[in-house]
Parts: structure tokens; C-alpha cells; sequence
């Protein structure tokens, strides 16, 4: 354990989360998403497992350390609910929050179910969860941290 750091960063996604550059995806899904067979296409080839864990709460741990990308416009997109391409399903509101609580301020664009597995396969790394609700499904653009140089 460390000080500050939310358990749930395991030192897999806390790898993955340093290993991203500015504009990489990260794809967090539900317990029923295809996760073994899409991490392995992506570009970490990494599954890392969050078990037993709400979607909005690995979402929390990763928005607690990563950035969303400022630069697009659709920085956060999730699998839109097939035949109801309106509807907000219960894990779209639970994250919506957790972005909020984060400070960012952007929408969540909803993408047809075949579209996000391919963009999912196109992310760096997959994060699932045991969340068994149905849409819990995210892909997270990774923004920047504006700074100075630092004195070594």
C-alpha cells in the first residue's frame, strides 16, 4: 500500500497508466464484455483485472492519476445500448458522476456495440471488472499534464 494511492491501483494498472501517451484509449468494461480476447489485440496486449469492483469505481481509481484528453471531442465514449441508442443505462449515469467528481468536464458519445469492440481492440489496454450490469462499457482518451521542467 501506498500513501495517497487508491488500492485500486494495482501495480498492472498503474504500468498502464504510466505507459500511455497523450491521445492512447484506455477501455474499461463490465464482467460480460469478450475482455481476455480484445486486450489481447490491443497495443499492451495487457488484461488487467479489477475483480469484485464496480465500473464506476475503477473508473474513480483511474481518474484519480490519469487526465482526459482536452484536445477531442469525445474524449469518453461507452457502448450505446443496442435499439435504444438514447437510453442512459445505470453504469453510463455512475461513471458520468465519477467524471464529474474528477473535474473534467466533457459528454459521454455512446458508439453502436461492434464499433466500440473495434475500437476497444484499437485501445491500449483493457480494464475489466465484475460489474455484471449490462452497457458498462468505457473507452477513456488520455489527455496531458501541463508543467514545467523539472530540476534533477
Amino acid at each position: 500500500m501506498l500513501k495517497s494511492l487508491d488500492p485500486l491501483l494495482t501495480p498492472d494498472l498503474l504500468w498502464v497508466l504510466a505507459a500511455m501517451g497523450h491521445g492512447d484509449d484506455i477501455a474499461i468494461v463490465d464482467g460480460n464484455f469478450p475482455a481476455e480476447s480484445v486486450a489481447a489485440e490491443t497495443t499492451s496486449g495487457k488484461l488487467v483485472n479489477l475483480s469484485a469492483v464496480p465500473i464506476e469505481r475503477a473508473a474513480r481509481a483511474i481518474l484519480s492519476l490519469m487526465p482526459l484528453d482536452a484536445f477531442v471531442d469525445d474524449p469518453v465514449r461507452c457502448m450505446e445500448v443496442v435499439g435504444k441508442p438514447d437510453e442512459v443505462p445505470e453504469p453510463r449515469a455512475t461513471v458520468r458522476a465519477e467524471i464529474e467528481a474528477a473535474g473534467e468536464k466533457t459528454l459521454i458519445r455512446p458508439i453502436e456495440r461492434y464499433a466500440f469492440y473495434e475500437a476497444a481492440k484499437k485501445s491500449f489496454a483493457v480494464v475489466q471488472v465484475a460489474d455484471p450490469r449490462f452497457y458498462g462499457c468505457f473507452l477513456l482518451r488520455k489527455g496531458v499534464i501541463a508543467g514545467e521542467r523539472p530540476a534533477y
